[in-house]
């Protein structure tokens, strides 16, 4: 079946669109096709900084030919109601319809037959329609035609498009279509200055071929690869390794067509510099990477940039022009650095007075106070010094207000540490103020000292309660105070360091902090609690635990010790991928329905202890002496926190309540002795809940 090649060439895309662009493209054209009734075999779509290129492989030369039925009038009906059908259906009589019989009256019904078109033809239709609504993030009309209506929108000024269709043994068409002046071809461009000549293509291997003799290397992750392993050859053949950085590497692949690895170097006094300021330096200004000395574990004088050119003098000048720019850049670093070490960070704390947080939680000053005042709260609780912890509460924000924060505010918390060393502070008060921000998403790092543990839950409730109590809760997938993130960063600090923690106790006496009050202060610590679980389930996903358990736990009430309600939860996991588990499951669900049916029935519930003389069955009396001994020791359990041993006495009901649903009719005709099973259908009910609500979990 014939193929698709689609190149959009363009000025240069920048490259954090890129990616997205290509699979925007590759989904609307496919999807397009499908709508078309062209299914297709495969698609694959590529980006470069001039041009973004797709190949559809194994597309149906034509559509397949449609026939509906359309149901007309009845028989008999109004000249115009048939006239109106007739016209509708394209019948020159009724004599080609049908009649189909219906209990309400005949119909006729006409048979509507659409022959299918070439596909090149609907290719030709619905390309110029994907291109001129394509959802560039950001675009910009040019030329003499940017004036007209409908004029084109585009990242940057598209010159050229080249569109051919075909099987891969005949010479392909071209899929002739113009979109505001440019008409669609066979032609294309390599290498702005290496072979920037035209080219002719036919079909994608010819067309990626020729791009790679013209010096394009179309394919993304292919530019990413050569990058990465050139420059690690490259750094190794001078005694260095390469600092990778992914996120760099994907920038850097996106901003050259044909990439060529080079080696700089910078003075050696910079390096006096914390490591994390000149990396940041050479990164964001320069986009280029730093090396390091394997030896010593420390960065080296050195750096690899990318070039989009083979240069005739070997790279010289443009090695060069980067140690120019990076020495510049360099240098105001080392000053901002220099410069700040002049004022302790305390000295900084005034100027947060002038500083709002937000409108209605005050200034950046009030809210330090506040987790200052928590975090004396919490030390004890997580075995800190409360001494320490609260000094480095009241310092963790004051790198905030230094020059090199405000120029790379990604090493916030990093600076703070390295000036709160320079100044004398302790080691675990300057590791907190690197650390409190932590963990700042799934794959980071969890802080384990418990001074910098005290300070990260203190600043991390402090966000949630406030935002709470001012009602700026998450809607939907808007969350622009990163409160989802600050509440898993709590579960991961409590579950991962094993801290025993009342969160309600605690968001009720940061609420005590704030100046504003919500409406109902009283239900803020649960409310907050809710959006723990849904974030614990959430993490539970990701895991691929089973996030239903934590509805089950939590459905117990008073559930606020979230380590305990995470080893619950994980005890009562392994318990249900047991047979005793599985079945006790659909034995207690079972119970429940039966249950259910009955209190709505009766509009009553069975609560209370059944009556042992009105047991004449064996089964009764064995299922009741066990629900007593599994209440006793399940609870005895749970007690100690055994929550493993809990699951255990839990399946001990197992063949009891098996035995009593087999020979036990629960609704007997004598009404006492049937309120006494639904009693005893209760207990099983109960019973359970001594380490979860079952009836909230999935089958």
């Amino acid at each position: 079946m014939p193929d698709l090649l689609l190149e959009l060439f363009s000025e240069e895309i920048p490259a954090r669109m890129q990616a997205k662009a290509a699979d925007d493209l590759r989904r609307m054209v496919t999807d397009k096709l499908v709508a078309e009734g062209l299914v297709y075999e495969g698609a694959k779509a590529f980006a470069t900084p001039r041009r973004l290129a797709l190949t559809v492989h194994g597309i149906p030369a034509r559509q397949p030919d449609l026939k509906t039925e359309r149901r007309g009038p009845k028989i008999g009906a109004p000249d115009a109601a048939v006239q109106g059908f007739l016209k509708a259906t394209g019948l020159k009589s009724l004599d080609e319809a049908k009649i189909q019989r219906d209990p309400k009256g005949d119909f006729y019904i006409g048979l509507i037959e659409k022959p299918g078109r070439d596909a090149i033809d609907v290719l030709a239709e619905i390309l110029p329609v994907i291109i001129r609504t394509f959802p560039w993030p950001k675009s910009m009309r040019w030329g003499a035609r940017s004036g007209k209506p409908g004029s084109l929108n585009w990242v940057r000024p598209l010159h050229a498009i080249t569109a051919t269709f075909g099987l891969e043994t005949e010479e392909p068409d071209v899929v002739k279509f113009e979109v505001d002046g440019i008409q669609s071809g066979q032609t294309t461009y390599g290498h702005r200055f290496l072979a920037p000549a035209p080219i002719q293509v036919r079909r994608f291997e010819d067309y990626e071929a020729k791009l790679l003799n013209a010096k394009v290397v179309l394919d993304p992750e292919r530019r990413k690869d050569a990058i990465l392993t050139d420059a690690k050859q490259l750094a190794f053949a001078q005694g260095f390794e390469l600092v990778e950085d992914q996120n760099l590497l994907h920038e850097v692949a996106g901003l050259v067509e044909w990439p060529v690895v080079l080696m700089g170097s910078f003075e050696p006094e910079f390096l006096a510099t914390p490591a994390e300021v000149i990396r940041a330096t050479i990164r964001n200004n320069q986009k280029c990477f730093v090396v390091r000395d394997p030896k010593t574990g420390k960065l080296a004088s050195k750096f690899i940039l990318v070039a989009n050119i083979e240069a005739t003098d070997g790279g010289a000048t443009i090695i060069a022009g980067n140690e120019r720019v990076i020495r510049a850049r360099l240098s105001d670093a080392k000053f901002f650095y220099e410069t700040d070490l002049k004022t302790k960070l305390e000295e900084r704390l005034p100027k947060f007075e002038q500083i709002v947080f937000h409108e209605k939680l005050g200034t950046q000053a009030a809210r330090i106070k506040r987790i200052e005042r928590l975090t004396a709260e919490i030390a004890p609780l997580v075995g800190a010094d409360v001494a320490k912890a609260t000094r480095a509460a009241h310092l963790a924000k004051a790198d905030l207000l230094t020059e090199v924060v405000g120029e790379f505010p990604e090493v916030q918390g990093l600076m703070g540490k390295y000036y709160a060393l320079a100044q004398g502070e302790d080691a675990s008060v300057a590791a907190a103020c690197e650390e409190h921000y932590k963990p700042q998403g799934p794959t980071d790092r969890v802080p384990t000292h418990p001074v910098s543990v005290a300070v990260a839950l203190a600043d991390k409730l402090d966000t949630l309660v406030g935002f709470w109590a001012i009602d700026e809760k998450p809607t939907g997938s808007k969350d622009p105070y990163a409160l989802r993130r600050a509440a898993l960063g709590v579960i991961r600090l409590i579950a991962e360091n094993a801290l025993r923690l009342s969160l309600m106790k605690v968001a009720a006496s940061a609420l005590v902090g704030l100046s504003v009050k919500p409406a109902d202060a009283s239900k803020l610590p649960s409310d907050l609690l809710a959006f723990f679980a849904d974030r614990l389930k959430v993490q539970l996903r990701e895991q691929g635990a089973r996030h239903d358990l934590v509805d089950a736990v939590f459905a117990l009430g008073g559930q606020d010790d979230l380590l305990m309600i995470v080893r619950r939860v994980e005890a009562l996991g392994k318990f249900l991928e047991s047979d005793d588990g599985k079945n006790l499951l659909a034995g207690t669900k079972r119970a429940s329905n039966i249950l259910s049916i009955e209190e709505k029935k009766d509009k009553r519930t069975f609560d209370g202890a059944p009556d042992a003389a009105l047991y004449s069955l064996d089964e009764e009396k064995a299922l009741a002496k066990a629900i007593d001994e599994v209440k006793a020791e399940a609870g005895a359990a749970v007690a100690e926190e055994d929550f493993a041993a809990a699951m255990r006495a839990m399946a001990k009901l197992r063949p009891p309540v098996d035995a009593f649903f087999d020979k036990v009719r629960v609704n007997d005709d004598d009404a006492k002795v049937r309120e006494n099973r639904l009693k005893l259908l209760n207990e099983i009910r109960s019973a359970t809940r001594a380490v979860a609500d079952f009836s909230k979990i999935q089958d």
